[in-house]
């Protein structure tokens, strides 16, 4: 399967899309008042320490304070994958050791007390950032963990003899007493591009470290790389034929990383200069636009249902138009295998991390479940973000994580409706016109005299004009007043307002 890197550059957005086959995989969006923070490294302060919580909140001056469990400052293995993209997992204990029991939280910080920290998590929805005190500086090969004293090898790295012989290279190379994760494009690599990286991973430190007894916190002291320099250290491998940028400044950019950083592979870099936007010609905002979308039908007719929560997403298989032409139990089995690709798809596509639930439609057969099952997990396995399935229940349906480190695409690009609120919903017309009523008849009992004025949105208005008069017939015949009704075009559809006197 060919695969690009097309990247639109302008003042106030980077857009790198990751295109597989022809289409948009993978779509990275930093905006420059919106930049991403996850890597970032910070002086934060100890603002309160929670004991029933195990965790505390830091301020490392965002508007939200951030989130601190007890294991982000005690674990030094395991937590480490948190840094590191879903594809460099690293084996910690095995399955038949125990950890030890963590200590108590305020045995370990207090408030006030400043540290440094990294950001491991973008705040998400109404959640602050979350970080850990355990440093890691991802480069092209490996991951500096200084305050760690280990090496771990990425699980996709399957071969034992090359395993055995990155670690060794690793110890031969590294400082007493730190860490290194060793990244799965490391695979054949030689020593001497894997020391490039260490030097220049430890140089790094060593210019943060320097520079965190000068500032009080909260202080920002490192920043990350740019999304693009980030995409092309954590993404870019030797299965991707060429890179298509169109801008100038970025295409040079992109030429010096790829000089410092791989100097032994020899991508195609291409500047975009045509009139027609880089992302149309390549029918990217189409599919874009699609992702943004509730819906997405399948080619046999079918469709899946995207609902996304905060706390889980919910995705619904439906047979739609499709009909099938042998039996009803084929015709569910073909729908399911051909939703679950489209699944795996939009999962990548929108960066949806978390709990997921998909409800594929009912099937009685055992074998026709495994089958679904098996074709799911396969259908993850390109995806880079680590993910964890589930047997398909007797009801049809899948409970699965995928590993979430940044905001989906939908919350990227979309924000919660005025209108609804982020319900989803709104009053119907019917509802709203009686609740005047009753608000109206409460009104006209208090106070018996002068004269009643009903604001309310046009198209309530209108109603209660027309077709539902008699409601106010009714209650002017009761009371003795009148009511009169007047329009208001900038009233939310729900909002009403009653004058007396």
């Amino acid at each position: 399967m060919t695969k690009e890197l097309v990247i639109n550059t302008t003042s106030h957005e980077t857009r790198v899309a990751l295109l597989e086959g022809g289409h948009i995989a993978e779509l990275y969006i930093e905006r420059e008042r919106e930049r991403g923070m996850v890597g970032n490294i910070y002086k934060g302060r100890v603002i309160r320490v929670l004991p029933g919580m195990q965790a505390a909140f830091v301020d490392i001056g965002l508007e939200k304070a951030a989130f601190l469990y007890v294991a982000d400052v005690f674990d030094e293995i395991e937590q480490v994958e948190r840094h590191i993209d879903g594809d460099e997992m690293v084996a910690g204990q095995s399955d038949g050791e125990t950890s030890s029991p963590l200590p108590p939280i305020e045995d370990l910080l207090k408030e006030g007390q400043e540290l440094l920290v990294q950001v491991s998590k973008e705040p998400i929805g109404t959640k602050g950032a979350r970080i850990t005190s355990h440093v890691s500086l991802p480069g092209r090969h490996l991951v500096y963990m200084p305050t760690v004293d280990h090496i771990g090898i990425s699980r996709r790295i399957e071969c034992e003899a090359e395993r055995e012989r990155l670690r060794k290279v690793v110890e031969e190379m590294r400082e007493p007493g730190t860490g290194f994760i060793v990244r799965t494009v490391s695979e054949g690599k030689s020593a001497d591009d894997l020391r490039q990286d260490m030097e220049f991973l430890v140089g790094l430190w060593k210019n943060i470290s320097r520079g965190v007894d000068s500032v009080s916190a909260p202080e920002l002291i490192h920043s990350d790389l740019d999304v693009t320099s980030k995409v092309l250290r954590d993404i870019l491998t030797e299965e991707v034929q060429r890179i298509v940028v169109d801008d100038l400044d970025e295409y040079n950019k992109i030429l010096r990383f790829l000089r410092t950083f791989m100097p032994r592979i020899n991508y195609r870099v291409d500047l975009y200069e045509a009139e027609e936007p880089i992302f149309d010609a390549y029918g990217l905002e189409v599919e874009i636009s699609r992702a943004l979308g509730r819906k997405v039908w399948l080619k046999s007719g079918g469709s899946i249902i995207i609902e996304q929560t905060e706390a889980l997403t919910a995705i619904d298989v439906n047979t739609g138009r499709y009909v099938g032409k042998h039996n009803l139990e084929d015709t569910i089995l073909k729908t399911n295998l051909e939703a679950l690709k489209e699944i795996a798809f939009q999962l990548r596509l929108r960066n949806i991390g978390g709990l997921i639930i998909i409800d594929f439609i009912d099937m009685e057969k055992e074998a026709h479940r495994e089958k679904v099952h098996a074709a799911l997990e396969e259908a993850l396995k390109g995806d880079k973000n680590k993910t964890n399935i589930l047997k398909i229940s007797e009801l049809g349906l899948v409970e699965m994580t995928r590993k979430r480190v940044r905001e989906s695409i939908g919350r990227t690009l979309c924000e919660p409706c005025p209108y609804c609120e982020g319900k989803g919903y709104v009053k119907g017309k019917l509802t709203i016109i009686y609740e005047i009523l009753r608000e109206l008849h409460r009104e006209l009992a208090d106070l018996p005299t002068g004269p009643v004025t009903l604001l309310a949105h046009p198209r309530i208005a209108g109603l209660l004009v027309d077709e539902e008069r008699s409601g106010i017939d009714v209650l002017e015949k009761r009371f003795k007043r009148s009511v009169q009704i007047n329009p208001h075009p900038e009233f939310h559809i729900e909002q009403y307002e009653i004058q007396l006197g």
